[in-house]
Protein backbone atom coordinates (compact mmCIF):
# COMPACT_ATOMS: atom_id res chain seq x y z
CA UNK A 1 0.00 0.00 0.00
CA UNK A 2 1.60 3.18 -1.25
CA UNK A 3 5.07 1.36 -0.38
CA UNK A 4 4.06 2.03 3.29
CA UNK A 5 4.92 -1.44 6.18
CA UNK A 6 3.19 -1.85 9.01
CA UNK A 7 6.23 0.06 11.21
CA UNK A 8 5.59 3.65 9.09
CA UNK A 9 1.72 3.34 9.18
CA UNK A 10 2.15 2.77 13.22
CA UNK A 11 4.66 5.76 13.22
CA UNK A 12 1.88 7.65 11.23
CA UNK A 13 -0.95 7.00 13.29
CA UNK A 14 1.12 7.39 16.29
CA UNK A 15 1.52 10.67 15.19
CA UNK A 16 -1.73 11.37 14.60
CA UNK A 17 -3.11 10.44 17.53
CA UNK A 18 -0.64 12.79 19.32
CA UNK A 19 -1.90 16.05 16.57
CA UNK A 20 -5.47 15.19 17.34
CA UNK A 21 -5.87 13.62 20.32
CA UNK A 22 -7.72 10.26 20.85
CA UNK A 23 -11.61 11.91 21.07
CA UNK A 24 -10.80 13.88 17.47
CA UNK A 25 -8.98 11.53 15.89
CA UNK A 26 -12.68 9.76 15.42
CA UNK A 27 -13.87 12.15 13.89
CA UNK A 28 -11.27 13.20 11.45
CA UNK A 29 -10.76 9.30 9.89
CA UNK A 30 -14.51 9.47 9.83
CA UNK A 31 -14.65 12.79 8.06
CA UNK A 32 -11.82 11.27 5.53
CA UNK A 33 -13.59 8.24 4.77
CA UNK A 34 -16.89 10.37 3.66
CA UNK A 35 -14.26 12.40 1.93
CA UNK A 36 -13.12 9.64 -0.07
CA UNK A 37 -16.39 8.16 -0.89
CA UNK A 38 -17.43 11.13 -1.93
CA UNK A 39 -14.70 11.65 -4.78
CA UNK A 40 -15.30 8.05 -5.32
CA UNK A 41 -18.70 8.55 -6.57
CA UNK A 42 -18.29 11.60 -8.39
CA UNK A 43 -15.54 9.91 -10.56
CA UNK A 44 -17.96 7.50 -11.59
CA UNK A 45 -20.51 9.38 -12.37
CA UNK A 46 -18.75 12.00 -14.99
CA UNK A 47 -18.44 9.71 -17.69
CA UNK A 48 -21.99 9.52 -17.63
CA UNK A 49 -22.68 13.15 -17.20
CA UNK A 50 -20.15 13.93 -19.98
CA UNK A 51 -22.41 11.86 -22.60
CA UNK A 52 -25.56 13.36 -21.22
CA UNK A 53 -23.86 16.88 -22.20
CA UNK A 54 -22.84 15.69 -25.36
CA UNK A 55 -25.91 14.53 -26.60
CA UNK A 56 -27.51 17.49 -25.82
CA UNK A 57 -25.17 19.55 -27.52
CA UNK A 58 -25.25 17.55 -30.83
CA UNK A 59 -29.88 17.68 -30.34
CA UNK A 60 -28.72 21.56 -29.89
CA UNK A 61 -27.10 21.89 -33.16
CA UNK A 62 -29.44 19.80 -35.08
CA UNK A 63 -31.69 22.33 -34.08
CA UNK A 64 -29.73 24.91 -35.44
CA UNK A 65 -29.21 26.55 -32.07
CA UNK A 66 -25.24 27.52 -31.38
CA UNK A 67 -23.59 25.95 -28.77
CA UNK A 68 -19.95 27.48 -28.70
CA UNK A 69 -19.10 28.80 -25.42
CA UNK A 70 -22.28 28.18 -23.75
CA UNK A 71 -22.85 25.64 -20.55
CA UNK A 72 -25.49 23.08 -20.99
CA UNK A 73 -27.68 24.62 -18.96
CA UNK A 74 -27.73 27.39 -21.12
CA UNK A 75 -28.47 25.61 -24.61
CA UNK A 76 -31.25 23.61 -22.59
CA UNK A 77 -32.84 26.78 -21.61
CA UNK A 78 -32.61 27.75 -25.55
CA UNK A 79 -33.62 24.89 -27.02
CA UNK A 80 -36.61 24.94 -24.80
CA UNK A 81 -37.75 28.41 -25.67
CA UNK A 82 -36.93 27.22 -29.05
CA UNK A 83 -39.37 24.21 -28.34
CA UNK A 84 -42.07 26.73 -26.60
CA UNK A 85 -41.88 29.35 -29.43
CA UNK A 86 -42.85 26.49 -31.92
CA UNK A 87 -46.18 25.15 -29.81
CA UNK A 88 -47.63 28.36 -29.40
Amino acid sequence: MFGLGWPELIIILVILLLIFGGSRLKGVAKGLGESIREFKKASAEEPEQKEDEDAVLEAAKKMGIKTEGKTSAQVLKEMNEKLDGKKA
